[in-house]
């Protein structure tokens, strides 16, 4: 696997080294001690899926709070997105900076988010499965979300109209 920092402290782009054949190719999207080695946790305790029929379905911006913050290996498996996370650290560097990347299942990306930060996707096909690891369990007391069209963060979207829930985009303004 490559590992590529982003402007997002501890955030990197993860590409996976193919290895082609006749067959197809074969290639890792995680290994615990390639992970370690660069200093990024290396233990998932749960992996989730999420499926979207329909081109431009907007799905953030989602966090955790302590004690539950969560670190996330995401990857679309399955069509194409536009992919954002957020530093929501007040002492980063990157403090409510943002980083986005195409993932698709052609190009094989995947995107290592640290705790902290937010993080949401708008699918760019119908059709479209992305794959989730996370080092933490799902604590509905500690879920927070900022809004996906925020001023305070300035994301460039691909389509501003979204399918999406009445819970995302009801997040309040950012307050920091």
């Amino acid at each position: 696997m490559i590992f590529s920092p982003t402007n997002l402290p501890g955030a990197y782009v993860i590409e996976q080294e193919r290895q082609e054949d006749s067959r197809g190719f074969f290639a890792r999207t995680f290994c615990k001690n390639e992970f370690a080695s660069h200093g990024l946790v290396s233990e998932a305790v749960q992996c989730s899926v999420s499926f979207s029929p329909r081109k431009w379905t907007l799905r953030g911006m989602h966090y955790q709070v302590a004690p539950f913050e969560e670190v996330k290996l995401v990857r679309c498996s399955r069509g194409a997105i536009h992919d954002v996370i957020i530093d929501l650290r007040r002492d980063s560097p990157a403090f409510k900076k943002q980083f986005a990347i195409e993932l698709d299942e052609q190009n094989g990306r995947m995107l290592y988010i640290p705790h902290g930060c937010a993080h949401g996707f708008q699918t760019l096909r119908d059709d479209t499965e992305v794959c989730y690891q996370m080092s933490q369990f799902y604590s509905p007391e500690h879920a927070r979300g900022v809004r996906w069209n925020d001023p305070a963060f300035d994301i460039d979207w691909p389509q501003l109209n979204p399918i999406m829930s009445e819970r995302d985009s009801k997040y309040p303004d950012f307050q920091g």
